[in-house]
């Protein structure tokens, strides 16, 4: 199968594309290399894939015409490409250009794609809320811009599957860690931090939040998973992640027990819009996918761990 994976060059899109190339498929990536966070982490990344012979177009999705530097006989569309995560630093504007109308950008293009036999957008437990602990058949609340930006784009591609012009589904992806997170968040940030000596900025009142980590290893088995599984996932959407909840204190002491020294902490104001609680409900996963992810928190931390090393150290 012929596969293109938007926002290739990142943390959960580079481990996608290599699973999928892995299991023999043709695989092209997309990226823009935005420099909302490192562009030379997203090179290192691009590197990695150009080993395996996975080559990334550099092409913004918000552009005219993706069908004019995209190929358009591809069988699947992975779009991992978006505004990430709640930052103060992004304004509504960056949300919605790069959530929303990248999105009906690559819907258009998806349209003159007339092999697609499935579109897969990846979404976020952020739509649900500051509680993320639900069935997908639950009414959304999103409680950031990103969950209201993530949500819009989820139906922009669900409104094709409705309409019967491709088959799509959506994946809401929960805490995912592992290597090659991005430099902001939490683990890569605890583990940099850790070996320099450096406090840890932790939110108020964050470390007592649970959250549903899960390996990004975990995340991507289920994600390839929908290939074949066209009929079964069209118009749904489902849930990937851990059903293990852990606090943010737990993922602090497990990157201390992996790093053998304790993390220094420096408490900074609370994140308005920041999540309480996440715990994957997998049920429907566990039917239609076979889901069914294994990874401690203490493995995942230990891989990351190596990852960081290996890579920047």
């Amino acid at each position: 199968m012929k596969i293109l994976v938007t926002g290739a060059a990142g943390f959960i899109g580079s481990h996608t594309a290599e699973l999928l190339q892995s299991l023999g498929h043709e695989v092209i990536g997309v990226d823009n290399f935005c420099p909302y966070y490192s562009v030379a982490s997203k090179e290192i990344n691009a590197e990695a894939l150009a080993k395996k012979g996975i080559s990334i177009i550099k092409k913004d999705l918000r552009d005219e015409a993706l069908s004019e530097v995209l190929p358009t006989d591809v069988d699947y569309i992975f779009h991992f490409a978006a505004q990430p995560g709640i930052s103060t630093t992004s304004t509504f504007e960056d949300y919605l250009s790069n959530n929303i109308l990248a999105t009906k950008q690559l819907v258009d293009y998806a349209l003159e794609c007339p092999n697609l036999k499935l579109f897969v957008n990846i979404a976020t437990s952020s739509i649900y809320g500051l509680e993320a602990t639900f069935t997908e058949d639950v009414a959304p609340k999103p409680a950031s811009h990103y969950g209201v930006t993530k949500l819009a784009a989820e139906q922009m591609v669900l409104q094709k599957s409705r309409e019967q012009l491709f088959k799509a589904c959506s994946l809401r992806l929960y805490s995912v860690i592992g290597p090659r997170e991005r430099p902001e968040k939490m683990y890569t940030k605890l583990i940099e931090l850790g070996i320099k000596g450096e406090a840890f900025p932790l939110y108020e009142g964050s470390d007592t939040h649970l959250r549903s980590f899960t390996y990004v290893g975990d995340i991507v088995d289920g994600i390839v998973s929908v290939v074949g599984k066209e009929d079964k996932v069209n118009g749904e959407v489902i849930n990937l992640g851990t059903e293990l909840e852990h606090t943010t204190q737990d993922g602090i002491d497990a990157v201390a027990e992996v790093l053998g020294k304790p993390i220094a902490i420096n408490v900074i104001p609370k994140r308005p819009g920041d999540q309480l609680r996440t715990k994957a409900n997998i049920d429907k996963a566990r039917r239609l996918l076979d889901y069914n992810p294994q990874t401690s928190l203490l493995e995942a931390v230990k891989a990351q761990v190596a990852w960081y090393k290996e890579t920047f150290l």
